[in-house]
């Protein structure tokens, strides 16, 4: 008996003193451990994807490509191979697997001295413990910690949280964080389309997905895979006839299919930047969020080609800069073509070659791959020398003027030429990256909701936008708001306006300013709207005069053009700096009846959880969220836009810049024959040229000029360079679309006169229009001119003519007296 009360004793000083080993194990290693119950709030980094106006993708932004699966939408097949795979007694334990824990203990001892891989046993919540809490560092001390965390996270948090967090955030390699991403990354599967194999294979990587790679260790991955299948067999979680199917499966790797984007990349990026402000860079990078933007796919298409369009035909018009390079041609010329690196900014569809030999009527041509072709005199001809100030060499009358042997130029395969004709198979036509810069977009003009943007020829290229960054004087683009100033002051568009010599003296050592019109003709008297179609400069100098610069920088203020314009006169003739996206907008607010828009690229954001954190169009909406509709009322919506101008003021100016196109400096838009209007604008030197205008329920803004300010051209103005890429978006964009007039307010009179006096019509009369009045303005006979200072017998009042003063606004600087 004695021996068993030794052994008794020894027993409990034994389990006295293991006792003490793990209190003192708790408290060394217990103290100062990272705070554990931040994990029941915590949220996982996912990816933020951004959409178009239909719903289809235009980006993704994620530091981790996460897709974050909520426990009660994860299969249950997914859950019960990942607990057959790592943690079978997930549901049982309090955080530390005992039983597994010995069981690997005896394996380990019976396997020491083999070469087999030593057991674990760390449970799920162990994982978690070692992911979320603690580094990756192998020692006893972190296993020690690993393993008191997982007691009091299994205190704190739910068994379904706890693998919540961890199918969302294990690494199981490609790239892929959480068992979606896994899914996706391999097989290009939702999770519930997950097979008993593929899942068996996702929860066989948590321990070391390089080991287990499905190609490179192709053997070792399905050995794994099988293995998960077994177990998920003997804990009953699938039938033995499952098992046996299973295993017999190939294991196949399919690559993701590659995400459809919407190609938008100068819009993306603008809505990446607001994102960044409102939301921040964990926001934007691990948020979640869903946004849903206002681009149109469609619109946004026919804005790229439109600008592309637009910007070669400019290019071609002023000549060939030369080849790319120059490489002897001598064998191996094809690794030696590979070996270049291609120029950003070339298209897709063009090719870069060698000329092999150049011929008087054509070039043969080689590319990297050792295919050859031709390049027909008749696709060189635009190529003429380009020289100083745009302007071009002689004509080209035989390949050698513009190519050499040796030559590394761009080219395109064309199947015919200009009439139709058919080219002999592998013809290709001579191409070149434009070097001037240019912007289009497009907007709603009832809401500010940007439909299109295209910030120039391609954003790998030149990150720039040129529809938002870019500030640029907008030229004569700017005189309807000058215009419009003056409607609202009473004028009308048949109020003669005096087009003569205007001089401004503007002080000691400043000289004179002499504003001309472009043709350097004067006319006349002439009616208000014949300054607007014709694009007079002298006649909107005198206007401007006339109703006082403050009232035109307050204009320019209110329609978001400038903020904050110098109250110069050559502001009136559109000096001051703005940008294309500003231009727009205020082009918006004339053809919506003068009412403020805001631009907008984002209509709403929600979160992870799919709650809107954003939403550009706040206006309550009673009544519309009715489950049922019984003959009931339609709900009306507020309209809490703010009126900035007369509307029949604003129609007024609409209708004339409808005559803009139909007779004025943007006629040729007139041959699409629809209810079009805008206005040309082009600056000193013909540096910056414009166009921007609309349809009733469209506003599209057009701006070409280089990036270093440089003149364009002697003859390139905004009616030829800008204006066609508006033609072109239009015509495009309305096709099959019914032709809709203008919307006039209530109250508009119209009445027969002519349009160059400005007189009511009279037989014999040519050009007779109908013209647009507010009531009581509509004239009564000849009408009084405007001279620059005061209109002499102009019945509005003194002062909105200026009290009948002369020179009372500085035209560039200091002040002057105005001269005609």
């Amino acid at each position: 008996m004695r021996w068993i009360l030794y052994l008794f004793s020894l027993l409990l000083v034994l389990g006295a003193g293991g006792v003490g080993v793990v209190a003192w194990g708790l408290y060394t290693y217990g103290q100062g451990l990272p705070e554990y119950s931040q994990l029941e709030d915590y949220e996982p980094p996912v990816v933020t994807r951004v959409h178009g106006g239909d719903g289809r993708l235009l980006a993704e932004y994620a530091t981790e490509r996460r897709v974050f699966i909520p426990i009660n939408a994860m299969p249950k097949r997914v859950i019960k191979a990942f607990l057959s795979a790592e943690d079978k007694n997930f549901y049982n334990h309090p955080g530390v697997d005992f039983i597994s824990l010995a069981s690997a203990m005896v394996d380990n001892i019976r396997n020491y001295g083999t070469n087999r891989r030593p057991r674990g046993a760390s449970t799920i919540t162990q994982q978690v413990a070692k992911n979320f809490l603690l580094t990756n560092e192998v020692s006893i001390e972190r296993k020690a910690k690993e393993a008191i965390l997982a007691f009091r996270i299994e205190r704190t948090l739910s068994k379904d949280r706890i693998l919540e967090l961890y199918l969302n955030e294990i690494y199981l390699g490609f790239g892929s964080y959480g068992v979606a991403a896994a899914a996706l990354n391999y097989f290009d599967k939702s999770l519930d389309e997950l097979t008993i194999a593929e899942a068996a294979f996702l929860a066989a990587l948590p321990k070391a997905p390089n080991n287990y790679h499905p190609v490179r260790r192709r053997e070792a991955a399905v050995t794994r895979r099988d293995w998960v299948i077994e177990q998920m067999g003997r804990n009953g979680f699938i039938a033995p006839s499952q098992v046996a199917e299973a295993k017999a499966q190939p294991l196949l790797v399919k690559p993701r299919s590659a995400t459809e984007f919407v190609q938008a990349a100068y819009f993306t990026e603008e809505v990446r930047r607001e994102l960044m402000e409102r939301f921040g860079e964990k926001g934007v990078y691990g948020g979640g969020l869903s946004v849903r933007t206002t681009v149109d796919p469609r619109l946004q298409r026919i804005a790229d080609a439109a600008l592309r369009d637009g910007l070669m035909r400019y290019d071609r018009r002023h000549g060939w800069r030369g080849a790319l390079h120059n490489i002897p041609v001598v064998a191996g010329w094809g690794d030696a073509l590979a070996d270049l690196e291609k120029p950003s900014g070339m298209l897709a569809r063009w090719r870069m070659a060698l000329v092999l030999v150049v011929e008087r009527d054509k070039a043969r041509i080689g590319f990297s791959d050792g295919g050859l072709g031709e390049l027909p005199l008749a696709e060189l001809k635009w190529a003429r020398e380009w020289k100083e100030n745009q302007s071009v060499g002689e004509r080209v009358g035989r390949v050698g003027d513009v190519l050499a042997k040796g030559d590394v130029v761009l080219v395109e395969p064309i199947a015919e030429n200009g009439e139709g004709e058919p080219y002999p198979v592998g013809s290709h036509a001579l191409r070149q990256i434009p070097d001037v810069g240019g912007a289009i977009l497009a907007m709603d003009p009832h809401t500010g909701r940007v439909l299109a943007m295209s910030g120039g020829w391609d954003y790998e290229m030149s990150e720039f936008n040129r529809a938002t960054q870019a500030r640029r004087q907008p030229g004569s683009a700017f005189k309807p708001f000058v215009y419009l100033a003056a409607l609202d002051k009473g004028y009308t568009p048949a109020t003669r306006i005096l087009d003569a010599p205007f001089v401004i003296d503007q002080g000691a050592g400043l000289g004179k300013w002499k504003p001309a019109n472009y043709t350097k003709k004067f006319y006349g008297p002439s009616a208000m709207r014949l300054g607007i179609e014709k694009s007079r400069n002298l006649m909107t100098v005198r206007l401007a005069q006339t109703i006082g610069m403050d009232q035109v920088t307050e204009y320019a203020r209110r329609f978001g053009i400038v903020d904050s314009m110098p109250p110069q006169l050559s502001m009136s003739l559109g000096a001051g700096e703005t940008t294309l996206m500003r231009m727009t907008t205020g082009y918006a607010m004339l053809v919506n009846g003068g009412k403020r828009v805001t631009p907008s690229l984002i209509d709403r954001v929600q979160d992870r959880n799919g709650r809107t954190v954003f939403r550009h169009d706040e206006r309550p909406c009673e009544g519309c969220g009715a489950s049922e509709w019984a003959n009931a009322p339609v709900p009306k919506i507020p309209d809490p836009r703010e009126q900035v101008a007369d509307p029949t003021s604003a129609y007024q100016m609409v209708r004339m810049l409808e005559g803009v196109v139909k007779r004025g400096t943007g006629r040729r838009i007139a041959e699409l024959g629809r209810p079009l209007a805008g206005k040309t604008g082009t600056t000193n030197d013909n540096v910056d040229t414009w166009f921007v205008g609309f349809a009733p329920d469209l506003v599209v803004g057009a701006y070409v000029g280089f990036d270093t300010p440089r003149t364009l051209g002697r003859r390139d103005t905004g009616s030829n360079v800008a204006a066609p890429l508006f033609k072109s978006f239009m015509a495009e964009a309305l096709k099959n679309r019914p032709a809709i007039p203008f919307r006039a307010p209530p109250g508009i009179i119209h009445v027969r006169i002519n349009s160059e006096t400005g007189a009511l019509a009279r037989p014999g009369d040519k050009s007779v229009i109908q013209e647009v009045f507010k009531p009581g303005t509509e004239p009564t006979g000849e009408s009084r001119v405007i001279d620059g200072g005061f209109a002499a017998g102009w019945s509005a009042p003194a002062s909105d003519v200026g009290g009948g003063t002369v020179g009372g606004t500085p035209a560039v600087a200091g002040s002057g007296r105005g001269l005609y």
